[in-house]
């Protein structure tokens, strides 16, 4: 394969690398766009609250639907339109109070320039998982020492616990510092894993999509831990028994490190 770097003709690639090369050939054509800090922002705002929509349609369409009951952890909860504005609210201002600035920052150094070439399909991946498996490691140990320390729970993280039964839209309903700490490893990942700008943007669109199913307060047939074998994916019902019992499974995804540290507790059948 040519170096990314390459001004000469693109050679043809790996079948893998041929998928990806019209997606990213789109995406390279508006460069100039995509690397500016008003679309980082607008992109990760969309993309999160695009997550979230089904969701909270969900959430308004629960209460007459009786069916939609037998998904819903808690089928006698559900969030109340201030509830909902609130947390709305509160990621419109952090993501204008604090992505933005971290964009303006980044973007001083002058954008980096993007290979001509799209990553092969194994290869994105492998950055994906990778950076998911790193991700967990991270917010696990970060979630335990802001659990275990009282002081750094009260002042950083307790208000992520606000919702008892959590919702998607509560998925970001946390203080500036616990924001900067994901955003932080989300970083610091794909500059790890050197990944390709393409795999940062598949990453970045999992990550949310996973993070705000954990907090929805669905489960089901098709939910990720039911298509993950062995057990080894939490799922929304693991991530809720934390928000009731706040003493077990830290890590946002996976499950090897609360079995591990033995914090790991199942979820009961419905």
């Amino acid at each position: 394969m040519s170096s990314h770097n390459s001004s000469g003709p693109l050679a043809l690639g790996p079948p893998g690398q041929l998928l990806l090369q019209p997606l990213w050939d789109q995406v390279r054509a508006r460069a100039a766009l995509a690397q500016s800090p008003p679309f980082a922002v607008l992109f990760s705002i969309t993309a999160y609250l695009g997550c979230c929509l089904p969701f909270v349609l969900l959430d308004l369409l629960c209460p007459r639907v009786r069916a939609l009951r037998r998904y819903k952890v808690h089928p006698d909860c559900g969030p109340s339109a201030r509830q909902l504005l609130a947390c709305l609210g509160r990621t419109v201002c952090q993501h204008a109070a604090l992505l933005l600035p971290a964009s303006l920052l980044h973007c001083a150094r002058g954008p980096a320039p993007w290979p001509r070439e799209a990553p092969e399909l194994p290869q994105l991946a492998r950055h994906v998982l990778g950076c998911l498996l790193l991700f967990d490691a991270e917010v696990f140990a970060w979630h335990v020492l802001h659990h275990r320390v009282p002081w750094l729970y009260r002042t950083f993280h307790k208000l992520h616990h606000q919702h008892a039964a959590s919702f998607a839209l509560a998925t970001q309903y946390m203080g500036a510092w616990e924001l900067l700490s994901l955003g932080f490893f989300h970083v610091l990942n794909v500059a790890l894993l050197q990944c390709h700008p393409l795999s940062v943007l598949a990453f970045h669109l999992l990550n949310i999509w996973l993070s705000v199913e954990d907090h929805s307060g669905y489960d089901f047939p098709w939910s990720t831990h039911r298509l993950v074998p062995f057990g080894w994916y939490g799922g929304v019902a693991h991530h809720d028994l934390h928000h009731s019992q706040f003493n077990c499974n830290f890590a946002p995804y996976f499950t090897h490190w609360d079995r591990i540290l033995g914090t790991l507790r199942s979820a009961p059948a419905k």
